[in-house]
Formats: C-alpha cells, sequence, structure tokens
C-alpha cells in the first residue's frame, strides 16, 4: 500500500485532535478528481467544524476489506501514530459501513467519522432555521439508525453538530431502533407543518409576480458572495465549506426597473449524502420554483468541470422541469484570482455563448450584466398578448404596466388596447385578477 503524506506544521490553539485519511480506491473508483484533490476537499470540510487537522494524507487501497476498508498494517500504523498524537477523530473520506467504522473505531481505539458523518456534522452545525434543524435531525437520525452501536465515547465536548463528535450527551446511543423511528415520523410531521407553510409563502408570492431567479452551485463557489454584491445585503459568506445553508431571499431590481427576487441556496457537494438530498428537498423546492436558474461556478478551481458534473447529477436527483433547466445561465465566478491569460481565454468562450457570463463576486466585475442576462432570458420566456381595458378599470392598466412589458398601447372610444410581453403565470393572474380576457385565444411567441 502506498501513501502521501501532507504535514501541516501550522501552530494553532488547542482543539480536538484529528486526521483525515482519503482512501484512494484503485477499483471501482467513477471519480474525475485527483485524489489529491479530494484529499484537499475533506481537509476543507473538516476544517469547517474547526478540528486541529495534524495529518491529512492519501492512502491507497489496492483490495478494500469488507469488515475495516484498510488491511491490518495501516490499522497497526495508524494505532501507534493516533496515540502518540493524542488524535480523538479520525475523519475517512468515504462512505463506511456500519461494521467498518466499528472495527476502525475498536482498531484505533478513537472516535471515526466518514464522509457522510463529517458533512451531517457541518450541517448541524450551521443550520439556523426551525426548518433547516429539523431537515439535519432526520437526516442524522436515519444516518444513525444504522450505527445504534457506539465504541467509544471518551469525548466529553458539548457542541452544536448533529452529534457524532461526541459530547456528554452523546457517550452511548441507548435508544433502540423502535425509538428513532418514533422521532422519525415525528420530524417528518414537523417538516410536513413547515412545508405547508413554506407553500403557503409560496402562494403569497406568486400573488406579487415576481419572477424568481435561484442561485445554485457547488459549495464555496461563490454563491453568497454574489448575492450580497446584487441585493447589498449581508448573508454569512465566508470562504468556508457550507457557509450557507438556509435558503435566503431578497428583491432586486433589473436594469428596466423590473422586480426579481433572487434566492441562495445550500451549496451541492460530490457525494452528498442521500439522506440529506432527502431532508433538503422542501428547501430546494425554491429551485424547482424557479424562472431562472443561476449555476455559479469557482472557474479558478481545477475540479471546476467535476464541480459542475456534480451538481447537475443533484439537479437531476431534484427531477426538475426541462424548462427549467433550459432557462439557466452559467457564471464563471472568481475571475480575479484567474491569471491574465486564462482569463482572456474564458472571456472568449463566455462571449461565445449567450448564458455563460465571467465574473467576480468580490470585485463586481460582470454583475450589472449579469443582470441584463438574467432580463433577457425572462424577456424570451414571455408570450405576446393583446388586451382591451375599459376606461373605468384604470387598475388593470396600471397592473400590466407594472408587470409586463407593454410593447404597444392605442385608445379607443371603449377603452385602452395594449399589446404586451408578459410571462403565462403572469397573464394568468391578470386574468383571473381582473375577469379580463385577451383578444386573441393563441398568443404569439
Amino acid at each position: 500500500m502506498g501513501s502521501k503524506i501532507i504535514d501541516d506544521g501550522v501552530d494553532r490553539k488547542k482543539q480536538v485532535r484529528a486526521i483525515v485519511l482519503h482512501p484512494e480506491l484503485k477499483k471501482g473508483s467513477q471519480s474525475t478528481r485527483s485524489s489529491e484533490a479530494r484529499l484537499e476537499e475533506a481537509y476543507g470540510l473538516a476544517l469547517a467544524i474547526d478540528l486541529e487537522i495534524i495529518r491529512h494524507e492519501v492512502i491507497t487501497v489496492a483490495r478494500p476489506k469488507p469488515s475495516t476498508l484498510f488491511g491490518s498494517g495501516i490499522i497497526d500504523k495508524y494505532h501507534d501514530y493516533i496515540h502518540e498524537n493524542e488524535v480523538e477523530v479520525v475523519i475517512v473520506d468515504t462512505a463506511l459501513t456500519p461494521v467498518q467504522q466499528r472495527n476502525l473505531e475498536k482498531g484505533w481505539e478513537a472516535k471515526v467519522i466518514d464522509r457522510t458523518g463529517l458533512i451531517l456534522e457541518i450541517f448541524g452545525e450551521r443550520a439556523r432555521t426551525k426548518e433547516g434543524k429539523l431537515q439535519v435531525d432526520l437526516a442524522q437520525l436515519s444516518y444513525q439508525r444504522s450505527r445504534l452501536v457506539r465504541s467509544w465515547t471518551h469525548l466529553e465536548r458539548q457542541r452544536g453538530g448533529a452529534g457524532f463528535m461526541g459530547g456528554p450527551g452523546e457517550r452511548q446511543i441507548e435508544i433502540d431502533r423502535r425509538l428513532i423511528d418514533e422521532k422519525i415520523v415525528r420530524l417528518k410531521s414537523d417538516l410536513e407543518m413547515v412545508k405547508k407553510t413554506r407553500e403557503l409563502h409560496r402562494s403569497a408570492r406568486r400573488k406579487v409576480p415576481f419572477p424568481i431567479v435561484s442561485l445554485v452551485g457547488y459549495t464555496n463557489a461563490g454563491k453568497s458572495t454574489l448575492f450580497n454584491r446584487l441585493t447589498e445585503s449581508k448573508v454569512f459568506a465566508e470562504d468556508l465549506l457550507f457557509a450557507t445553508l438556509d435558503p435566503t431571499m431578497r428583491r432586486v431590481n433589473l436594469p428596466s426597473g423590473r422586480e426579481i427576487i433572487l434566492s441562495d441556496t445550500v451549496g451541492f457537494i460530490s457525494e452528498l449524502p442521500t439522506d440529506l438530498i432527502a431532508s433538503f428537498r422542501a428547501t430546494l423546492e425554491e429551485v424547482r420554483e424557479a424562472n431562472v436558474l443561476v449555476h455559479v461556478r469557482d472557474v479558478s478551481h481545477e475540479d471546476t468541470e467535476a464541480q459542475k458534473d456534480d451538481v447537475k447529477a443533484v439537479l437531476n436527483d431534484l427531477e426538475l422541469d426541462p424548462d427549467i433547466q433550459k432557462n439557466m445561465i452559467e457564471v464563471w465566478n472568481k475571475s480575479d484570482l484567474l491569471s491574465d491569460e486564462i482569463k482572456s481565454s474564458l472571456e472568449i468562450q463566455s462571449g461565445h455563448q449567450d448564458t455563460t457570463l465571467l465574473c467576480s463576486a468580490i470585485t463586481g466585475e460582470g454583475c450589472s450584466e449579469f443582470l441584463h442576462m438574467v432580463e433577457q432570458l425572462l424577456d424570451a420566456q414571455n408570450l405576446v398578448y393583446e388586451f382591451e381595458i375599459p376606461y373605468e378599470n384604470g387598475a388593470a392598466l396600471s397592473w400590466l404596466h407594472d408587470n409586463a412589458k407593454v410593447l404597444e398601447q392605442d385608445h379607443h372610444e371603449e377603452g385602452v388596447w395594449v399589446s404586451l410581453s408578459i410571462l403565462q403565470a403572469d397573464a394568468d393572474k391578470f386574468i383571473s385578477k381582473f375577469a379580463i380576457n385577451p383578444l386573441e385565444e393563441e398568443p404569439e411567441v
């Protein structure tokens, strides 16, 4: 077995000491990323919960063992290292079976967390809203359900995460499968109530006809920074994986003065746990409702193409309407981190595509062009309708001027004839609100 070691040598304050191991599986791996890049991502995930990472390493695994994943040589080697360096947590950057996790904890006499557990821990620390916390709890319990037996209970630290890191309340899972199932049923019921509340809010927004533009993308691609730049707000945005968990929505004015609702969403990641996708489906309903999707990419990242594929995979899991995916803009973010040569090349590439834009949310470069692009894409979704508005119904005419693009207008003896470009949903709202039918049965595209 081979390995590559990366030691930090950084002096940090006293924290829980941990090591990160990325197993490089020689057979069956479909990843397009290098093992070193995957290790660095796991390292970033571990830093996101404020661990002291004293070593992170790629371990080549030629023949994974069903009972422990690693061979006895690796287990013995790390047993000595763990105890010599007072390591409390070992993070294994893959999905471990309950048996593998339990046996590794026994072999190393330390807490072992796999990739799923680590992501759940981050989500547990970052969730702020009631819904976000319920979703994390549900995903945590679903994960915990198959891991009822715990071997190591020496971590005596209270923390705000999902519970995998230990603490006085997490010494031993003393509830059986039936109690966990009962909790899961209660959480699903609570989430259903929250979902109904969100649907009421969504219905209210539909009555206020602002198109929804949702930002999606890989974690740490810069979505929240772009959101803050465009909305002039102060949503939490740091150079951290999963800095944003709970969706945030703000109104933004397009260049024409037209208003949209901009939505910032949780970042995606490779091998996102299935339980989390299921639990956060209600949150991601905002994506399903969007008129325009904005895929924010970190083009300065070496794995930007692989990250793009991961985002597409999650969007496919959400079973989006094909029309929504057609209305997608790709924002190539973090242009300020590119060399002049690469930046010039990407500018040429993006210039040949109508829905691709190079920008920097930090400097603001490309942000005004982005708003113009959103407006053009919304206009392209519009249909042309003609209405005859009676003079006594000035409110209807005013509504159309506020919520549609008036192409032509002419005054007659009976009222005002207008030809306008409008979203189908907005036209339906107008017809329902004012009981005025269009002059043509079939609108022009």
